[in-house]
């Protein structure tokens, strides 16, 4: 499996962006797809997540209400729509995959088999 995500930039805090995660290989709809994001000398942090096969979404605390987690199986895509943004938010955003999570896994990041390149999200204040 291969992921490409984009869609990051530069927002001030209150806006909006939408990260894409376009997905090639193996059969999509079965695979959960989660997004994680990373600042320099942390740790990866768990963002949302997405179930295969019926679509389940869970979101960390710090997002929930404010981004949204998406897939489209007929494309191999995922998107997370990033609302109200915060300074806070600032990362580089990445986009993971794997088969065969069980729920207390699915904010782990090691526990994901495919990862993508990441994108920079920057909210100024």
């Amino acid at each position: 499996v291969q992921l490409q995500a984009s869609g990051g930039g530069l927002v001030q805090a209150g806006g909006s962006l939408k990260l894409s995660c376009a997905a090639s290989g193996r059969t999509f709809r079965t695979l959960t797809v989660g997004w994680f994001r990373q600042t320099p000398g942390k740790e990866r942090e768990f963002v949302a997540v997405i179930r295969g096969n019926g679509g389940a979404t869970y979101y960390s605390n710090s997002v929930k209400g404010r981004f949204t987690i998406s897939r489209d199986n007929t494309k191999n895509m995922v998107t997370l729509q990033m609302n109200s943004l915060e300074p806070e938010d600032t990362a580089v955003y990445y986009c993971a995959a794997g088969s065969g999570l069980i729920l207390s896994s699915l904010r782990l990041h090691r526990q994901y088999d495919y990862w993508g390149q990441g994108t920079q999200v920057t909210v100024s204040s």
